[in-house]
C-alpha cells in the first residue's frame, strides 16, 4: 500500500480517478496548500460541439488563500451555465439519461467553499461508478511530504503522462478523441465499463 496525496479537483480528469481508485494506494486529499490558478481545482473539461470545452468555476476572492478556504462566487449563475452546457453536450450520448438525475444533484445547491462543491462532485462520482473509496484530508500543509505528491501532476495545459486507451466520444468524427477529459465524459460514453478502463490506464 502507498500513500498518495492528491488535489481535490471538479469532476477531476479520467486519469486522477485512476490514480484515486487504485487499490494499491491509499489517499490523501490536499486541503492546506495556497490556491492555484488555471488547475482542475476549479475548472473541468468537457468535449463540446467545437472541441475542448473548460468549465470554470468561478472564486470569490476574499484574501484567503489555502484551499479549504477558498470561497465560490455566484455573481453569475454559473450552476445554471455548466449544467446546461453538460446537458446540451452529453444527452446524445450512450449512457447520460441514466445518471442525468445523480449529476444534476450536483447543480441544486450552493456550496459556500470549493472544496466542500469539490468532494461533492467526487462522492456523486463514486455513487454512480459504484466504489466506495476512502480518504483521508491532510491535517497541515508540507512542502516536501513523505507521500507520493500528485499536487502538480495534472496539468491544464501539458498532455497527460497517462496512457489510456480510445474510445468513442459524442464529436469523435469531428475531431478525433480528446484523452483525459473529465471523468464525466468517460461515464457518459462509457458507462458501466467505466471502473474497468480506468484499471487500465498506466
Amino acid at each position: 500500500m502507498e500513500n498518495v496525496l492528491l488535489p481535490v479537483f471538479y469532476l477531476p480528469p479520467i486519469s486522477w480517478f485512476s490514480v484515486f481508485l487504485n487499490p494499491e494506494n491509499e489517499v490523501f486529499f490536499e486541503q492546506y496548500e495556497s490556491f492555484p490558478k488555471q488547475t482542475f481545482r476549479n475548472r473541468t473539461n468537457i468535449y463540446g460541439a467545437n472541441g475542448k470545452l473548460s468549465l470554470i468555476i468561478p472564486i470569490d476572492h476574499t484574501g484567503k488563500r489555502e484551499i479549504k478556504d477558498i470561497e465560490i462566487s455566484y455573481r453569475e449563475d454559473w450552476l445554471k451555465i455548466h449544467w446546461k452546457s453538460i446537458k446540451n453536450v452529453y444527452r446524445g450520448s450512450a449512457y447520460f439519461e441514466y445518471y442525468e438525475d445523480k449529476f444534476e444533484v450536483l447543480y441544486q445547491k450552493k456550496e459556500k467553499y470549493l472544496l466542500d462543491f469539490n468532494l461533492k462532485s467526487i462522492d456523486i462520482i463514486q455513487k454512480i461508478l459504484k466504489t466506495e473509496k476512502a480518504y483521508s484530508l491532510s491535517e497541515e500543509y508540507i512542502k516536501n511530504p513523505s507521500e507520493i505528491n500528485f499536487r502538480e501532476k495534472f496539468s491544464t495545459k501539458a498532455e497527460p503522462e497517462f496512457e489510456m486507451e480510445e474510445y468513442y466520444q459524442i464529436f469523435t468524427d469531428k475531431y478525433g478523441f480528446l484523452k483525459d477529459l473529465s471523468i464525466l465524459d468517460l461515464i457518459c460514453n462509457k458507462g458501466p465499463e467505466s471502473v474497468t478502463y480506468l484499471k487500465n490506464i498506466k
